[in-house]
């Protein structure tokens, strides 16, 4: 492979993939990024210097740079991690949704059509999705599998099941040869502030209060970010075309369990205040889904792959990475979690953070 493209290259997710990417494979990429509030070019500064990155910075929905790419390039494969999706914001507005994540797709989809003569025969498209497209999890009920049915229930995660539609469309119809792989929550350096790990970690060291939904006891399926990029890879490398990955953690644990053990690694590595003393209970969010899990006897049997990484050993890192790479900065998020940028004001109306 000596070239690979890469969209939503800035994000948390793409700039670890593409840093994970070139320290196993010899191969070029050239990443795409639009640059809005989540993605950040300081994401990519490690990899600067290696001679095998190329960042155009564009929209995927502009269908004659997207096709300029592919003509100039050839890659032999594109992994699409461009999306919105901080659930809230989808709450508030799910225009903005529709059109990256259901547009967006499409646009990269008809673009590869048009050019499928002139691409390389093992190309593959990687539509990058998410565990919530199948909806909220029984509480004994076993992790979704890749055949479990769609059940979205807010705009995001109807805007993800819309697009990983768009994508089989493409395979059945016009033989786009697409692979899509569905992860649950990942968690690690250098996501944005308004996920529950980093805006924990933030306001625990801002002295701001820490918001939890409801009751706290929505269960999620946490996946380290550099498991979830050798996941990928392996399926960029060996996956089968038209087929479906789930990808997880196998690592269940709520929302209130996550930000207490927070507190407690943080108490241990900056000590201070009593952190927990921080968390408040909030109004829980519209369509809060309960429970996630994920089923990934599919790709443990094909690729060979399984988590590495505990959760107690990525979260260490996770935190250690904010507390060197980060400052603290009460108005960023203060931005971030939509409230005004006086920080009094946030403190006394905290909105929750996103699940």
């Amino acid at each position: 492979m000596q070239y690979i493209l890469v969209t939503g290259s800035a994000g948390f997710i793409g700039s670890n993939f593409i840093s994970h990417w070139l320290s196993c494979e010899p191969s070029t990429v050239v990443s795409l990024d639009k640059l809005t509030y989540a993605g950040n070019l300081t994401n990519l500064a490690s990899i600067r210097r290696s001679g095998r990155h190329i960042f155009i910075k564009g929209d995927i929905r502009d269908q004659q740079l997207v096709s300029k790419l592919l003509k100039t390039y050839r890659p032999a494969a594109l992994i699409n991690f461009a999306a919105e999706t901080h659930v809230d914001r989808s709450i508030v507005g799910a225009e903005h949704f529709v059109e990256t994540n259901v547009g967006g797709t499409f646009h990269l989809l008809e673009t590869i059509r048009l050019h499928a003569c002139m691409l390389v025969g093992e190309f593959r498209f990687v539509q990058i999705s998410t565990d919530e497209v199948y909806g909220s999890l029984p509480p004994e009920s076993p992790g979704f599998s890749e055949n479990s049915p769609f059940a979205p229930n807010n705009p995001y995660a109807a805007s993800k099941a819309s697009a990983d539609l768009l994508a089989r469309s493409f395979l059945q119809t016009y033989n786009v040869p697409v692979i899509t792989t569905r992860c649950s929550n990942n968690y690690g350096p250098r996501q944005f502030v308004e996920k529950l790990i980093p805006r924990t970690i933030q306001n625990a060291r801002a002295g701001l209060p820490i918001p939890v939904y409801g009751d706290g006891r929505n269960v999620r399926d946490w996946l380290y970010v550099i498991d979830h990029c050798e996941a990928i890879r392996r399926i960029v490398k060996r996956g089968r075309v038209g087929e479906i990955y789930n990808i997880g953690g196998e690592c269940e644990k709520s929302n209130l369990v996550v930000v207490e053990e927070l507190c407690a690694l943080l108490a241990k590595l900056q000590p201070g205040p009593d952190y927990g003393s921080f968390i408040r209970f909030v109004p829980d969010r519209p369509g809060h889904d309960r429970r996630y899990a994920m089923c990934i006897d599919k790709i443990r049997c094909e690729l060979e792959w399984s988590p590495t990484e505990s959760f107690s050993s990525g979260l260490r890192k996770t935190v250690e990475w904010y507390l060197t790479n980060t400052s603290v900065d009460e108005r960023a998020i203060s931005r971030a979690i939509g409230g005004k940028v006086d920080t009094d004001t946030a403190a006394r109306n905290p909105d929750a953070p996103v699940m």
